[in-house]
């Protein structure tokens, strides 16, 4: 069955960075659209990265992330990852990767904590 695993979040400071890697399994990675969301308690989960699964050169981001956020992937690793830099206290949250096949596929969510 597919299964997507997220890793590398934790606690971090402000200004901090953290790198946040998601392995797939059971589907055709590299035919597959990956976007990396975030969702904090009480509020719907909001889209920070995606990446294209034709040209790895597409990408779109986030406002609130742009210039702090780099998504990539590695599809002979079939895996995701999202580079995130300078990171601020707002940035908490459960960070989910999705898998677009088109069916939708959804991680159990890694979070990352910023705070002093």
């Amino acid at each position: 069955q597919v299964q997507l695993v997220e890793s590398g979040g934790g606690l971090v400071q402000p200004g901090g960075s953290l790198r946040l890697s998601c392995t797939a399994s059971g589907l055709d990675f590299s035919a597959s659209i990956m976007s990396w969301y975030r969702q904090t308690p009480g509020n719907e989960r909001e889209s920070v990265a995606m990446i294209d699964s034709v040209d790895r050169s597409r990408k779109t981001y986030a406002d609130s992330v742009k210039g702090r956020f780099t998504i990539s992937r590695d599809n002979a690793k079939n895996t995701l990852y999202l580079q995130m830099n300078n990171l601020k206290p707002e940035d908490t949250a459960v960070y989910y990767c999705k898998a677009n096949i088109p069916k939708t596929y959804w991680g159990q969510g890694t979070q990352v904590t910023v705070s002093s």
